[in-house]
């Protein structure tokens, strides 16, 4: 079995763990969040062995090159010796809080004003580290025109980082930032195409994003938004989206309640009560965030019903001390 140094430690990797797995089982502390080889929050570096091509899977090839790769989706071949990544593999920007408001008990809203310039698309995600090192990624729902960056924040129950920033983490306090990431915005490449967009929780981030964009930038085809949670009280924009559905005749807002008191709205899962509105998705393109289960779900589904696969963008969200 190959052997992970660390810090001048060596661990025996077993064969199916990735070398973020062997060294966390091991009490190496490494920061990461998506562990799905997106956020590159784990990026380190082999300074002798070759890691895998898959764990350098959408890095720079300048990076590629230096041996840096992801360690939670890295599943040595042979033995690595790794250190941390520096601040130049993954520049950091500092950003201030504006403004903080609560939509609900679960979710707070964040605004960020970054010391310099950030260029991203609506529906991608940043980096937001705390001082400590610890960092999560998080979904930007703004507008590059609003002037700020907007992140929805779901507190989950013992969540290290989302507990800081509903708790502790006030308005003129700085973090870092960097990014951004991700593949999950709108693309005007075919106004005409009919957009179906499915959300859980603050999953709704992103699309909310996405949604603007879309209509700032004229989008002419069908935008369908679906977005789900178990009570009414964890739905979040409901006025502002039946607004937008009002204001432009092509988009189309569904609130969805998956427990047992549904207030009157749509009964049901999000994913399930799109797909089986949308029978047929040829020619469409697809927006799945939220819940890893939901999104993973709706892919394959979505899939099947007639969706291309480069048409069907997916950006699941974990949860684990988040």
């Amino acid at each position: 079995m190959p052997t992970i140094t660390y810090s001048e430690q060596s661990y025996e990797c077993r064969g199916d763990e990735s070398v973020l797995e062997c060294l966390t089982r091991h009490g190496v502390e490494l920061s990461s969040s998506c562990r799905a080889g997106v956020c590159q929050t784990c990026m380190i570096k082999a300074t002798t062995g070759t890691p895998p091509a898959q764990a350098q899977k959408g890095l720079k090839p300048q990076l590629q090159q230096q041996g840096y790769f992801l360690a939670c989706i890295c599943t040595p071949m042979e033995d690595l010796t790794v250190t941390a990544a520096d601040g130049a593999a993954l520049p950091r920007l500092a950003a201030t809080v504006i403004d903080k408001r609560p939509f609900n008990d679960a979710i707070v809203r964040l605004r960020l004003q970054p010391a310099s310039g950030f260029d991203y698309r609506p529906g991608q995600f940043l980096n937001l580290h705390r001082g400590d090192g610890l960092t999560r990624s998080y979904s930007i729902a703004s507008l590059p025109q609003d002037g700020y960056l907007e992140l929805h924040v779901e507190h989950i129950p013992g969540g290290r980082m989302s507990g800081w920033i509903m708790n502790e983490l006030a308005v003129e306090d700085t973090v870092q930032i960097d990014g951004p990431h991700g593949e999950c915005f709108y693309i005007d490449a075919d106004p005409e195409q009919n957009l179906l967009l499915v959300g859980t929780g603050s999953g709704l981030a992103p699309l909310w994003g996405i949604v603007r964009d879309a209509l700032a930038q004229g989008h002419r085809g069908q935008i369908h938004l679906f977005h789900g949670s178990r009570s009414r009280a964890k739905l979040y924009l409901m006025d502002e989206l039946r607004q937008f559905a009002e204001m432009h005749d092509n988009f189309f807002y569904t609130p969805c309640i998956s427990g047992l008191d549904n207030g009157g709205l749509a009964a049901g899962r999000a994913n399930e009560i799109a797909l089986s509105r949308f029978a047929k998705l040829d020619g469409w393109r697809v927006y799945l965030c939220g819940h890893p289960e939901m999104v993973n779900n709706a892919k394959k589904k979505a899939f099947l019903a007639g969706a291309a696969f480069d048409q069907i963008h997916a950006d699941p969200f974990t949860f684990g001390n988040a």
